[in-house]
Parts: C-alpha cells; structure tokens; sequence
C-alpha cells in the first residue's frame, strides 16, 4: 500500500470463485460476520505490505480464486478497486483416498551388482563404474619345481568374450535341463546350485542380496604345465564362479545354529593329455571366532556325488563336467560378530606326484566396505540367531495405492530434507535404530524408537492439530524421518537433531475443494507464514491415523537381520515419477 501524502492505510480484501474462463463468478464471504463479506487489514505505513488472515475453511485448495483491494487513510476511501489478481492454494503433493487393490510388496528385494574390494591379485580391482581402478598385480602363480625341475603355474584372468560365450551355452543347457526335472515333478531350484538364481546372470559381473551372493567376474584360469627350460608340456583351461548363501535364522538353514554356506563352481574346458588329469582343492580361509566349517563336498552337474576333490581325467574334462565344491559354516556365537573369508584353489596333476600350483581369489573386502563379509548375530528380536550380508542395503517399498497420504508426505520429506533421508534418488539410506544401541536414555536404558518419537510428536513437542476436512478422518502426527532411524530428529546421535518437534517442517492433509475426490499434503501457515522453508531437518504432518499406523507396519527387521545402523531406503511408487516439488507432485497408481 502506498499514500501520496504518506499517511498510514488499511486494505480491504474481496475475494471471489471464477468461471471456467477465470472471469470473476461469485463473492467468497470470507468473514461470515457482515453484508461485505470482506477482511479489513491493520493499518500500515505507506509503501508497507497489509496482510490478512483468512480462517480455515472459507477457501478451499485446487479452487482457482481472484482477489483485489481497496485503500482507506482513516478519512478518504480509494475511488476504485485494483485490479484482479489470482490465485490457488496449491498441495504440494495431490493424492486420491486409500485404494483397495492392487497391493504393493512391501518387502521384495531387486537382485544387485556390486563391484568387488579385493577380488585377488590376478584380476583387476575396478570402481563401481566399471572401470579399472588398479590392474592386476600377478600374472602368473606357481608352486614350487618337483624332483624333475618341472613346474605348475596358474594364470587367472577376467571374463573374456569366450568365457561369456560359454557361461551362456551352460545356463541353457541348465535351463532346459531344468524344464525336463521340473516336468518330473522335481523341486523348482537346481538341485545343485546353492543361489538358485545365479545360473542365469551373465558372466562377468557379481550380483548379491541380503542373504545370497552370486560371483561370476572369477573369471578363468589356465594350468599350465613346463619344464626347467620354460616349455610348455600341457595346460588346462577352466572356468570359475563362487556362491555365498546366509540364512537369516537357522530354521531356514537346517542345522541348529545360524549358518552360511559357500560353493565354489569350476568347470574344466580343456585338459591336455600330458596332464594325464587334474586335481583342483578348495580352500577357504576365516576369522570367526566362534565357527565350524566343514570339508568341501564336491558333486557333479547332476548334483552326484563327485568325490573328496574336483577330479577329472584329460578324456573327462569338458564344460558338462563341472565339479560344484560347498562348505556349511555354522556360528554358535553370542552377540554378533563379521566374519571376514578368504578363498583359494590348489591344483596339481597326474603327470607329477609333487607339482602345484594355487590360485587367489581374493577376500571379502578391504576393512571399511567388507562387502562378502557375513555377518552373525543372536541379537535380533522375535528371530533364532542367523547370518546375512549386511552390506547389502535392503528396500522398503511404501503401499502408496493403501497409504498415499502418508506415501506423499514422505516423498516431499525425502526431496526437501537436507540429507534427503532414505531416498534412493539421492542415494541416501536411513539407518535402523536396533536394539544393540548404545545410546541410553534419561533413564538409563536403551534408547528405542518411542523416545525419539516423543521429542517430535510427543505431548511436550507443542504439536496441534490443525482443522480438515470431515472427509480426512482421524489423523496422527506422524514423523518423518522414522522414529524408528538414526535419521529421526529425536534421536541423540543424529544429523537432523532437533530439540523440539516444532523445529520440523509443518504439514496437514485436508480435501482438495476442486470437484475431485483427491487429497493434498499443505503447510501448516500456523507455524510459518509461508509454509517450511525447505531446510528443516525434519517434518510433521497431520495424517490418516490409519496410514500413520501401516505405512511402516510390518517393517521386516528380524527377517532382515536388521541391526543397529544398518542402512535402508525408502520408495514410495507413487510418486517417483515426480522430478521435483516445483510443482504438485500428483499420485499415479502403482500396478
């Protein structure tokens, strides 16, 4: 407002709907008290801005509105209106009510790559983008000469285009060898492959999940045998791949402890007659504490027992022969403990009674990323004690088709939060509050999710609900980031610590006023004027009571192993689609 003679001023505020042209349509009455209809601002000096507060309800979100003002000085009204001027209450995420079907999986888990810390001396170490961070450091491994002066040697190398080639000529023959067993009437997994999914990636890459790994960037070894001058008598050429699977309680496992079992896969391409035949020997290296491993069991393609090593004669070897080795380590351990492994194969020859030669392939991974690395606890809640491969970062998938509001809420947090808490777009996990904190509270005991979830929503953290729609229902305060992480505002040790709820972003969930059935996620103008200013740590919205209570239900952290600091992500399906929060981020329904 401005004065020519500088005197203070109040406006006066009409507001009306539009027609579907955006002509004015009807007056809003946004008072209820007078004819008018109007608001009236304090008086304020000339060139200041006058404000006025409309209360709840008179204005509904997604109606278009115009508004415009007239000036009074304390004696003379302005002789006209301004001109109009529109505008919308805007969601900043627009969502339908809760739907029936279809369900979301909550829980299922996509199989990943992953790139290897130490896969040994004779294989390249490569960054996560594939390319290589340092090249291999040994060519060629030989053992010492027998009593002829005659040495074995082993030369690894990665994947080549040939191996691939015979990686993928194996996985079909397996697959329709399975298609004849399951016609039998047989079990759906091969019988002798430990990972029953493995089979079937392409070689030259490692995959895992949270229980099993699945290692086919072992690449190729080739036997060479030679004599003192350095010549070649016979050589051998295999191919590698290695398994790891850790079951989460030990009913799952089968034994009476918590168990991981691993499985070497070798199979022979080639065997020169001068070897006369190959003997290969597994060997697997630990620093349990508390573990017994048992011998290896070599079985054949057919799951047939092949033996006490991988054994093949130079008229045997071929890539149908291939000789799968497993070893079972059961842990009765107290606590938890990571168990870091080491992996090497030994061979030697007919033609030599003292000639060997081992390969390395390499550990679990350097100290800091460990990723083969089991882990084994008797810790976890409501769960016999169990192993899996914390390394890998499991997944929970929001139902936004059942829980939108609170779906919606969460994806805005996760875009706006400075750290972006458990959004996969930003590549930021959350980390699991376990019941192994340290952390105490107040009292003394374990800090748990309730204590951080009373520093946000709880009866001292100043938290009102604001007014809705009768179409919402009852509603919670519901937190983000989860009570349950390290990432909450609430609790002691995290980057979002806040001292008080009413340091978080404000929100509600209300009805839209457009015609439609949909919902939207608002600021809560109570707190701040102008809504969050997108550098809050945390958030609090008014939602369904309902999705507060379900949208995190049934998080599986028993069977996940899920222990303290473990990292997860959060995706909410519904809404991924959305690029930013420039503009409503509108709901799309999931399958």
């Amino acid at each position: 407002m401005t004065d020519a003679d500088g005197d203070t001023a109040n406006l006066t505020f009409q507001v009306y709907t539009t027609n579907a042209d955006g002509t004015p349509k009807a007056q809003v009455d946004l008072d209820g008290a007078g004819q008018h209809g109007v608001l009236v601002s304090p008086f304020v000096t000339s060139g200041s801005t006058a404000k006025v507060t409309v209360p709840y309800g008179k204005l509904k979100p997604g109606v278009l509105y115009k508004f415009r003002t007239s000036a009074f000085d304390g004696s003379l009204y302005e002789t006209s209106w301004s001109p109009w001027a529109d505008f919308r209450i805007e969601p900043y995420v627009k969502f339908p009510a809760p739907q029936t079907t279809p369900p979301i999986d909550s829980t299922v888990q996509e199989i990943r790559e992953f790139t290897r810390t130490d896969p040994g001396p004779a294989l390249p170490l490569l960054s996560s983008n594939g390319e290589v961070e340092r090249k291999a450091t040994q060519e060629r491994s030989c053992g010492k000469p027998d009593s002829e002066g005659r040495k074995l040697c082993i030369d690894l190398s990665p994947p080549t285009a040939e191996s691939k080639a015979r990686a993928k000529q194996r996985a079909e023959s397996q697959r329709e060898a399975e298609k004849m067993r399951r016609a039998g009437g047989a079990a759906a997994a091969p019988a002798v492959e430990l990972v029953d999914w493995c089979y079937d990636k392409p070689v030259g890459k490692d995959y895992m999940t949270r229980g099993e790994a699945c290692l086919k960037n072992l690449g190729s070894g080739v036997l060479v045998f030679i004599d003192t001058d350095g010549a070649e008598l016979g050589a051998g050429l295999f191919d590698f791949e290695q398994r790891i699977k850790a079951y989460p309680n030990k009913g799952s496992s089968g034994s009476d402890f918590a168990e991981f079992d691993q499985q070497v896969v070798i199979v022979p391409i080639e065997v020169d007659a001068a070897l006369e035949g190959v003997t290969m020997r597994w060997s697997v290296g630990s620093n349990c504490k508390a573990c017994v491993t048992s011998t290896t069991r070599w079985r054949d393609n057919q799951n047939n027992d092949a033996g006490p090593t991988a054994y093949w004669k130079a008229t045997e070897a071929d890539q149908n022969s291939g000789r799968w080795g497993t070893v079972q380590t059961t842990w009765n351990g107290t606590g938890k403990e990571t168990i870091d492994l080491g992996w090497s194969v030994t061979a030697s020859v007919d033609a030599s009674a003292t000639a060997f030669a081992a390969a390395d392939f390499g550990s679990t991974g350097i100290e800091g990323v460990r990723e083969l690395a089991p882990r084994c606890d008797d810790i976890v809640k409501g769960s016999a004690p169990g192993c899996v491969l914390p390394y890998y970062k499991t997944t929970w998938t929001v139902d936004s088709n059942r829980y939108p509001a609170a779906s919606a809420y969460y994806w805005y947090m996760q875009q706006v939060m400075p750290d972006h808490a458990g959004s996969r777009r930003w590549d930021s996990l959350m980390h699991y509050l376990g019941p192994d904190t340290p952390v105490k509270n107040s009292a003394g005991t374990t800090w748990t999710s309730s204590n951080s979830r009373n520093v946000i929503c709880g009866p001292s953290s100043a938290w009102s609900l604001h007014p809705t729609d009768a179409a919402v229902g009852s509603v919670d305060c519901d937190e983000y980031a989860m009570a349950s992480t390290h990432e909450s505002g609430g609790y002691p040790k995290s980057v979002n610590l806040v001292t008080s709820g009413t340091k978080c972003a404000q929100f509600y969930t209300d009805k839209m006023g457009d015609g439609t059935a949909n919902f939207g996620i608002l600021a809560d103008t109570r707190a701040a004027t102008n809504g969050p200013a997108g550098t809050e740590r945390c958030g609090r919205a008014a939602i369904s009571s309902e999705q507060n209570q379900k949208a995190f239900s049934g998080f599986p952290a028993p069977t996940w192993r899920m222990l303290d600091g473990d990292g997860f992500f959060v995706t909410l399906p519904g809404f991924e689609h959305c690029k930013d929060t420039t503009t409503t981020c509108t709901w799309r329904k999931v399958g």
